[in-house]
């Protein structure tokens, strides 16, 4: 009667068990991983480097995209547009709305799927609805944005800007450690005092 939640690749498993052990795991364990803030977190896809694993994580929310608009869509417009991979906000959304149903069914309480019923779907498809605006439902449009963007991301407007940025904080000062107030005592990479 019902489609089972689509489960994750080999490495994406592999990753999300990376992240349990930095989270829960021993100092040793935690040692082993290196820099914990290096690693892959699937609900990210743009931490996900490594191209295998990228893939499976494509493959995962593909599979998720199909499952979703097969369970929880009654009202065609409401489903996630086929053109989904070239929404930029929406692949954001669909990951981190995957991750959440992916960590609410290994719950040993329905608590978390009950948010993710209440919540989280709910509020995904009306973001998604209301920003797609009626876009692409009979093929995928150029971005609307693009002509702002494109002004956003210009030389003159960067400068513009950067500008702006010097006259509240001017960057000689980032170099007089007298200028940094209490933060000149803090070693900034490690948050440690001098």
């Amino acid at each position: 009667m019902v489609l089972p939640f689509p489960q994750p690749g080999p490495l994406v498993r592999h990753a999300y068990r990376e992240l349990h052990l930095a989270g829960h795991g021993t100092r040793q364990h935690v040692a082993a991983l290196g820099d914990v803030t290096q690693l892959a977190r699937p609900w990210d896809p743009a931490t996900c480097t490594h191209p295998l694993l990228r893939r499976q994580v494509w493959a995962w929310l593909e599979e998720v995209v199909s499952w979703l608009n097969h369970e929880y869509v009654w009202d065609a417009d409401a489903g996630i547009l086929p053109c989904w991979p070239q929404h930029p906000h929406l692949v954001h959304e669909i990951a981190v709305l995957t991750d959440q149903r992916y960590r609410a069914a290994q719950a040993f309480t329905s608590d978390a799927l009950e948010d993710w019923h209440r919540y989280s779907l709910p509020a995904f498809h009306d973001r998604a609805r209301t920003r797609t605006h009626g876009h692409c439902h009979d093929g995928h449009e150029p971005w609307p944005a693009t002509a702002r963007h494109t002004r956003h991301t210009a030389p003159a407007t960067r400068t513009h800007r950067e500008r702006t940025y010097d006259h509240d904080a001017p960057a000689e000062s980032a170099h007089d450690p007298q200028s940094t107030g209490r933060l000149g005592v803090v070693d900034l990479a490690t948050g440690e005092l001098q």
